[in-house]
């Protein structure tokens, strides 16, 4: 059984207290780069490699990076990775796409071959969503950091 994911309309995000910005290639080796950058970037702003925080990153990144190099793919136009530190411990993941034709789904049928992928996204995040560009999608994900004051 599929089901789609409707388009939400996203809050307004505070002022970041870090940001990261990158275009990378809509292929299997810009997915990879989007998550080795999470990790570096996270590691830079005090949530090591082996840290819980960091590993749930890099976990939302590559799926909605891979998602975006599989399905939002455009030949010869790249993917946007965005990570805004936001106040109170969160993490504020964006990936886009320049494909807005596709819409998401969550396969919960067991013997799919794929889909799970934002399953995994919807354990791991706080909350997420998905907005619509003049030119695609950003599917976002906020992931906290920090767990009743103690970082994660």
């Amino acid at each position: 059984m599929n089901s789609e994911i409707s388009t939400q309309i996203s809050t307004r995000i505070p002022a970041p207290l870090g940001e990261l910005t990158l275009r990378l290639s809509s292929t299997p080796r810009g997915a990879r780069l989007a998550r080795r950058m999470t990790a570096q970037q996270l590691d830079a702003w005090g949530h090591p490699h082996d840290g819980d925080a960091n590993y749930a990153a890099q976990q939302v990144v590559a799926e909605l990076a891979a998602n975006a190099v599989t399905h939002g793919r455009v030949p010869g136009r790249d993917f946007e990775l965005r990570l805004l530190l936001l106040p109170e411990g969160t993490l504020r993941v964006e990936v886009s796409d320049t494909r807005g034709d596709r819409k998401l789904r969550i396969v919960t049928d067991p013997d799919a071959a794929g889909g799970r992928g934002l399953v995994l996204v919807a354990v791991l995040a706080r909350t997420w969503g998905v907005d619509e560009r003049d030119v695609g999608k950003t599917v976002w994900a906020e992931i906290p950091l920090t767990a009743g004051g103690k970082r994660v």
